[in-house]
């Protein structure tokens, strides 16, 4: 906000819980006691720090029917999100935009962080292969994340895209840089006589970018259910709080809806995208989003 940049653009499907507090510093008790889309709060905290910087948050789910509109442009895409399903998406995307990317991730006291150029180093897809099998990986929910490894990745992430947007580019790490704060270790692991050789590198094969995006999925690491309406018309939350008010605990705004029930959490965005909590099962949380929400 304060190295140069001029106009940042933030995405993310979910809301500020609190939960979320003790490792994202961006966030406020205020922000999850109004239940505000992750997107929107980022977007309002960081026009206070830099009202010079264009900021737009978008609340909404990097999927693959809207991932190449909203990289579109971008000189420069940050990881931030929870899955490797979504990233490998944005490795596809941003390939085939030819669009610099840096990857990270951590859990428990343990970061990732890889800066990614297309055609010149390798990409996700080049040192992981394929996705990571489902409940292969720890994750933030099963082991928990400390704070000080999520500054230290998001701090190897931000110096990386400084040196890309700043082309001092042969200064950029060779590879995959791997903390491990618990133990107090810091490697990078050199990639620099890999070459781009994945499907997606060698062939212009972006299988993650052509997937269809399923209607209701498991959220990884979390007891929590996406559902996606076949359609993405807008929600009048005004109404559907009215119209739900009797059937359980109602806490709505201007970006969402929270409905609690005896079974279940839902809380409906405005674009007609809900997140189903308490429920593992995709099919029983279809059948509560058509039974609350419509179908």
């Amino acid at each position: 906000m304060r190295a140069g940049v001029a106009t940042l653009t933030i995405v993310d499907r979910d809301l500020v819980e609190e939960s979320n507090l003790q490792r994202q510093a961006l966030f406020e008790q205020a922000d999850a006691d109004a239940a505000l889309p992750k997107a929107v709060a980022a977007e309002r905290h960081l026009r206070r720090l830099n009202p010079d910087v264009t900021v737009t948050g978008i609340v909404a789910d990097v999927e693959t029917r809207n991932a190449a509109e909203l990289i579109a442009g971008a000189d420069l895409v940050l990881d931030g999100t929870d899955n490797f399903e979504t990233r490998f998406l944005v490795n596809d995307v941003c390939l085939a935009a030819g669009i610099p990317w840096i990857y990270g991730a951590c859990v428990g006291a343990y970061g990732l962080a890889l800066a990614i150029r297309p055609r010149i180093s390798p990409c996700l897809r080049c040192v992981l292969e394929d996705l990571p099998a489902p409940g292969s990986s720890p994750t933030c929910d099963t082991v928990g994340v400390i704070a000080p490894i999520a500054r230290v990745v998001a701090g190897i992430q931000a110096a990386e895209a400084l040196k890309i947007l700043a082309g001092q580019t042969s200064a950029l790490l060779p590879g995959i840089v791997a903390v491990d704060l618990w133990k107090g270790t810091f490697d990078v692991f050199d990639l620099r006589d890999q070459a781009p050789s994945c499907p997606a590198c060698r062939d212009g094969r972006y299988d993650f970018a052509e997937r269809h995006a399923t209607s209701a999925e498991l959220l990884c690491g979390r007891d929590a259910v996406q559902v996606r309406p076949t359609s993405a018309a807008r929600i009048d939350l005004g109404a559907l709080a009215a119209r739900l008010a009797s059937v359980g605990r109602v806490q709505a705004n201007e970006y969402l809806l929270r409905l609690k029930t005896d079974e279940a959490e839902i809380v409906v965005f405005a674009d007609s995208r809900a997140i189903v909590k308490g429920i593992v099962d995709p099919a029983r949380a279809r059948t509560l989003y058509a039974q609350y929400i419509g179908s």
